[in-house]
C-alpha cells in the first residue's frame, strides 16, 4: 500500500513539474527559431540572441535590473538582519507579536496596493520617479522577507552559546560579529537570495513607480508585449532562466558545503 502510494506520489510530481517547466522549455526552444514567430519553427538560429545583443536600449535595462536587485537586497539584507535581531530582543510577546505582524503583513498585501501606497507616498514628498523611487521601494518589501529567513535562525540559536562568549570576556560588539552573525549566516544568505529574486522579477510595484526613462526588464517586456512579443524576449527569457539556475545551484552547493564541515566538525569533536 504505501509502495503504491509511493509511486502515485512521484508521478503526481512528475506532472507538476511538466506543467510547470514545458512552457519554460518551449520558450527557450523558439528562441533559436530562425523565423520571426513561435508558431512556425523555421530552423535553428542564433540571430535573435544577437538582435538581443546588438539592442543597447535592452542591455541597459538589463544592467537597470540587476543593479537594482543587487543594491536593494544587499541593504535589505542588513536592514532586515538588525531588524529580526531587534524583533527578537523585544521581550514582551504582545509587542513582539505586534511587530511580527506588521512585517507579515506586508508580504501578504497585494503587489497592487504596495505600489500605489509608494506612489503617492513619493508624489507627497515631490520625489522625482526612477532610480531612486525604484531602489527605494525593492528595499521596502525586500525587508520583510529577509526578516522573516533570519527569524527561524535566531529561534534555533542556543542562548548558552551568547552567555558563554560573555563568560569569555567578549563585548556586545564581539558576540554579535563572532558568534550571532556567523551562526545566522544561512538564513542571512537566504535572506539575500529570496530578496534577489523578489526584486528581479518585480512588475506590479516597480510599474508605479518608475519613470524618467528609467525601466526594468519586467516593465520593458509588459510593455513590447502589447506591440507583440518578438524572439528576442525569448532570446533574454532562456539567459536569464539558466542565469536562475546557476544562481540556485550556487546557493545549493554553498548549503551543502556548510553542512559538510558542520558535520566534519561535528565528528571532530565527538
Amino acid at each position: 500500500m504505501v509502495e503504491k502510494q509511493s509511486r502515485w506520489a512521484n508521478v503526481y510530481l512528475v506532472v507538476m513539474f511538466l506543467i510547470l517547466y514545458s512552457p519554460i522549455f518551449y520558450l527557450i526552444f523558439c528562441s533559436f527559431n530562425a523565423g520571426q514567430y513561435m508558431q512556425n519553427f523555421s530552423g535553428f538560429s542564433l540571430v535573435h540572441y544577437g538582435e538581443l545583443f546588438s539592442d543597447n536600449r535592452m542591455l541597459q535595462i538589463v544592467l537597470n535590473t540587476f543593479v537594482i536587485a543587487l543594491l536593494s537586497s544587499l541593504l535589505a539584507t542588513i536592514i532586515g538582519t538588525f531588524g529580526a535581531l531587534g524583533i527578537f530582543s523585544v521581550r514582551k510577546s504582545f509587542i513582539k507579536n505586534i511587530l511580527l505582524s506588521l512585517n507579515n503583513i506586508l508580504l501578504v498585501s497585494p503587489d497592487v496596493i504596495i505600489g500605489a501606497s509608494f506612489l503617492i507616498f513619493f508624489t507627497l514628498l515631490g520625489l522625482s520617479l526612477g532610480f531612486g523611487s525604484v531602489l527605494m521601494s525593492h528595499i521596502a518589501f525586500s525587508i520583510p522577507i529577509v526578516v522573516l529567513m533570519v527569524l527561524p535562525k535566531l529561534n534555533e540559536m542556543n542562548s548558552s552559546l551568547i552567555d558563554a562568549a560573555q563568560d569569555l570576556g567578549a563585548n556586545s560588539w564581539q558576540v554579535l560579529t563572532r558568534v550571532i552573525l556567523p551562526y545566522l549566516t544561512p538564513g542571512i544568505a537566504a535572506g539575500f537570495f529570496m530578496a534577489f529574486t523578489y526584486s528581479l522579477d518585480d512588475f506590479a510595484v516597480t510599474f508605479f513607480v518608475t519613470g524618467n526613462g528609467f525601466s526594468t526588464l519586467a516593465v520593458e517586456i509588459y510593455s513590447r508585449a502589447r506591440q507583440g512579443v518578438s524572439l528576442e524576449i525569448n532570446a533574454l527569457s532562456a539567459i536569464m532562466f539558466i542565469i536562475s539556475l546557476l544562481l540556485v545551484a550556487g546557493y545549493f552547493f554553498i548549503n551543502q558545503h556548510n553542512s559538510a564541515r558542520k558535520n566534519k566538525k561535528g565528528r571532530g569533536r565527538g
